[in-house]
């Protein structure tokens, strides 16, 4: 079994690899990703019925341990039992179709390859998650799927709406994040390395004696809400599901109809020991499962489009299981959870024959068909909506329309506060920052020279001064290399709060610099060049499409970005979680500060990536030009039209 499991994992990074590095053209491309889809479902076929002739039980596996120092351990563990098979098999069967499918539906699309290698990426990073034996793990391949969402939101690049969108859901994914991350630190704090699945039905058994107080498992119980809600798209993170359907159509079907969306539900599914024994945990969950169900019902009858009002289907079937949940019906999800699964990836695929379909009806009918006006609209049952009176109706049309405001909600919550701190910090000048950075590093030097200062209270201004780093870059829009430097300096200032902290903590600073140094240096030597000769200043929200007019900086500029955002692939990954483990000696606010910063500096990065790769060569150049005739001199464009003939 454990080699099966590992081969789940290795699958799909093999195909990813093999699409890489072979291929060349579609053929070649479909025949890797065939064949990979076969073994890897031969893998998975395999590895469940070793587990049903084990007697269908709980299985765990410790491949190694990635890091160990002192008391902190971040081993590499992998877990099967019912709900991961569950998903599994669902996994499986979703992604073999969507494969075949996809090999005809992106026929001689541009982005072929591109969506390949995407699309196996989220599959590594779905199996890991499903796999996963503790929250570390499910961290990393929670990451990973958030990248290649990100990556497919934006797949039509040339349009300006899905890169907006895919930030945007790239920024509720991070924000959400900060529940995960917070919840897997705290885990360690109030479990005592007892974190694993597997032992927390053991850790929970006892109702007498329990692992913590009631308050420390509550907030860890509203940590992980917070990241279930804002992965499976619950209330009030509702509107970025709709958005996110501006990818291609099989990227839909799988993330956000099928299995993208039910992480949230697989999340509190692992940890529902931790939360499922409290009555107020699972009041929250049954309210945020209520509440989604009620906006999605109304949202869902003003969407314009079928994969808007799918979209919102799923969202409402999702509050079900929230709701099934906290009610204790955990075999009911898991039922309701692969019903749903298989019918909104069908519903998805399908969409564009019946849209097509009705527009040939619609033409070929006359203009006059009504179909509430014939003679079988007797039949047709009326819903509640027709019932209620003619201005409450309309109050809600306009309600729904207006997706019940959540977006608005959340922007004012937790978006315009950054925005609005990063501006009043933008607004002192970059001379007057140096002044006062330089004059606060010569007294805590005089004063740590002297004996009058411990390096402790150093650590004050250097977390400060981080936070102050990360917002001041999320609202800098004028100039990449501001944004750039700004997260650069805000993980530096996070590693050397730590250092200061604890001295003896200075290898795992040291381990965390190591993943953030290489990436920030890279990242500008890379934008230097991709903006030699350019001024970004002058148009600073336009596009500038250099994925395809500089691909190979793009992609340097994209890993640049991977390991400045501390992702998977860098040892900043697990710098992150060291930081946060050495700053809970201390005040706990400056391990949410830390954590929030993080987040921050993510979504500023993104957006530096999205700025420079992503658009339409064309009108980069039309821009260009426009600014250009706009920077001439007036008396020399009135000279030239005097010129010239006619």
């Amino acid at each position: 079994m454990n080699v099966l499991l590992l081969a789940c994992q290795f699958v799909p990074l093999l195909g990813l690899l093999l699409i890489a590095l072979f291929g060349r053209s579609e053929k070649r491309i479909a025949v890797i990703s065939s064949w990979a889809t076969r073994l890897l479902g031969g893998c998975i076929l395999a590895l469940l019925g070793m587990w049903a002739a084990h007697g269908f039980g709980g299985y765990e596996y410790l491949w190694f341990t990635v890091y160990s120092s002192g008391d902190y351990q971040l081993p590499v563990l992998f877990y099967l039992d019912r709900i991961s098979a569950a998903y599994l098999f669902a996994v499986w069967v979703i992604f073999s179709v969507i494969v075949r499918y996809c090999r005809y539906y992106l026929h001689r699309e541009a982005g072929y390859k591109r969506f390949f290698l995407t699309i196996f990426a989220f599959v590594l990073g779905l199996n890991m998650v499903v796999l996963s034996g503790s929250l570390d793990v499910l961290f990393a391949g929670w990451e990973i799927v958030g990248i290649a969402s990100f990556l497919l939101i934006a797949f039509y690049r040339h349009r300006v709406q899905p890169i907006r969108n895919a930030l945007r859901a790239y920024s509720i994914y991070r924000f959400c994040d900060i529940g995960l991350l917070l919840g897997a630190w705290f885990s360690h704090q109030i479990l005592h390395g007892g974190n694993h699945f597997a032992e927390l039905a053991q850790l929970f058994g006892n109702d007498t004696v329990l692992p913590a107080n009631l308050t420390a498992l509550f907030v860890l119980s509203w940590f992980i809400t917070i990241a279930a809600c804002g992965k499976s798209a619950q209330f009030p993170f509702c509107f970025w599901l709709p958005r996110a359907m501006e990818g291609p159509t099989p990227s839909s079907a799988i993330f956000y109809g099928a299995l993208s969306v039910h992480l949230g539900v697989f999340l509190l599914l692992r940890t529902l020991p931790i939360w499922g024994f409290m009555f107020i945990t699972r009041l929250m969950v049954f309210v945020i499962g209520l509440l989604t169900v009620i906006v999605a019902a109304l949202s869902e009858k003003a969407q314009s489009s079928i994969k808007g009002q799918i979209a919102y289907a799923s969202i409402g079937q999702v509050g079900f299981m929230f709701m099934e949940l906290a009610l204790g019906l955990e075999s009911l999800v898991l039922l309701h959870f692969l019903g749903n699964a298989f019918l909104r990836c069908y519903q998805l695929l399908v969409s564009p024959s019946i849209v097509a379909h009705l527009l040939r009806v619609e033409g070929a009918a006359d203009t006059g068909l009504n179909v509430r006006g014939n003679s079988m609209a007797q039949w047709l049952p009326l819903s509640l909506r027709d019932t209620l009176p003619e201005v409450l109706r309309n109050t809600l049309q306009v309600f729904a329309l207006q997706e019940c405001n959540l977006e608005g909600l959340v922007r004012a919550t937790l978006w315009d506060p950054l925005k609005q701190a990063g501006a009043a910090v933008n607004a002192v000048g970059l001379g007057r920052k140096l002044v006062v950075a330089s004059g606060v590093l010569l007294v805590g030097w005089l004063g740590l020279e002297s004996g009058l200062l411990e390096r402790q209270y150093l650590a004050g201004p250097a977390v400060l001064g981080m936070a102050l780093a990360s917002v001041a870059g999320f609202s800098q829009k004028g100039s990449v290399f501001k944004v750039w430097n700004a997260v650069g300096a805000s993980c530096l200032l996070a590693g050397a709060t730590i250092w200061l902290l604890r001295m003896e903590a200075g290898s795992d600073v040291e381990l965390f610099l190591a993943g953030i140094v290489p990436s920030w240096l890279l990242g500008l030597g890379v934008l230097s060049l991709m903006l030699r000769g350019e001024n970004f200043a002058e148009t600073p929200f336009a596009y500038r499409a250099m994925a395809e007019t500089k691909p190979g900086l793009s992609l340097l500029l994209f890993f640049s970005f991977l390991g400045l955002v501390s992702f998977p692939i860098s040892p900043a990954f697990i710098g992150e979680d060291l930081l946060l483990y050495h700053a809970s000696g201390h005040h706990g606010w400056i391990v949410a500060l830390i954590a929030v910063s993080f987040v921050i500096n993510g979504i500023a990065a993104a957006r530096v990536f999205l700025r420079l790769s992503m658009g339409r060569p064309v009108e980069v150049r039309r821009d260009a030009v426009e600014a250009a005739l706009a920077a001439a001199p007036v008396p020399r464009l009135a000279a030239v039209q005097e010129t010239a003939p006619g």
